[in-house]
């Protein structure tokens, strides 16, 4: 007999994608005969894939447990953001703030992740592919300037591929109030110091001092330098060029994503 996350005596029988939950005991050798009453809960209800799986009542921002592979490993730690309605929908895959955490990395620590769910943080590109490749997924820019303004930038469809594809970009279906800085890198593979998968005849990540989807070179620069002021050199800031241009350095931005429902 196993106990799974409170959910009580879990047995042997399953239906697919199911756990059954006998209430029960069984006294000869068949494990939940066919004269017992059991309850099944779906399968991502034990082991959530990502945040919108998680339930519970008035739930809060903060980090959870989830459970990519839908099993019980491995065991991933996410920053999960609630809605007005206590449910949690969306997970941070990325955020700055303050420079704590140096962007400028090889394909491996971008591959893994680093930095903190609740602090500075790239989620990993190896489970950036998982989650976007299990259903529909959008994705949401939030980004501050030194003037204390925010604005989105919201695309609709959003996935990576896998790392012998070089995590190609597919994204689009844009709206917001930054502009579109984003949809120019549309089927790019993603680019290290260390790793150079950009068209450019160069490598743009060590010329822009970053990492990220680029094409030749970029229209944003979400993992480009810190500057901690608004004036930067050219294309090496953190860039948003429809809202900023390539000589402004914006001070904070959060990229979440969150599967589709429509």
């Amino acid at each position: 007999m196993a106990c799974l996350q409170s959910f009580g005596p879990i047995f042997g029988r399953r239906s697919e994608g199911h756990h059954v939950k006998c209430t029960v005991c069984c006294n000869d050798t068949k494990v939940c005969n066919e004269n017992l009453t059991c309850q099944t809960y779906p399968h991502t209800l034990l082991f959530p894939t990502e945040c919108s799986e998680i339930k519970g009542n008035y739930l809060k921002s903060g980090i959870y447990t989830i459970y990519p592979a839908s099993k019980p490993t491995p065991v991933v730690s996410v920053f999960c953001e609630a809605d007005s309605n206590g449910s949690l929908w969306t997970q941070v895959i990325q955020r700055r703030y303050n420079g704590s955490i140096d962007f400028y990395r090889n394909w491996t620590d971008y591959k893994n992740g680093f930095g903190s769910p609740a602090g500075e943080y790239w989620m990993g590109n190896d489970l950036i592919h998982q989650i976007t490749s299990n259903g529909d997924h959008s994705l949401q820019f939030i980004m501050t300037d030194y003037e204390g303004v925010t604005k989105y930038a919201n695309y609709k469809r959003f996935i990576i591929s896998n790392e012998t594809s070089g995590y190609k970009l597919s994204v689009g279906n844009y709206s917001g109030d930054a502009g579109d800085s984003f949809a120019t890198q549309n089927g790019q593979k993603f680019t290290t110091k260390d790793r150079d998968n950009d068209p450019f005849s160069g490598n743009c990540a060590t010329l822009y001092i970053g990492a990220w989807w680029y094409g030749a070179c970029h229209s944003s620069n979400l993992n480009g330098k810190y500057y901690h002021v608004s004036k930067s050199p050219y294309a090496t800031g953190i860039n948003w060029f429809t809202w900023h241009g390539h000589y402004y350095s914006l001070k904070s931005t959060t990229m979440m994503i969150r599967k589709n429902t429509t």
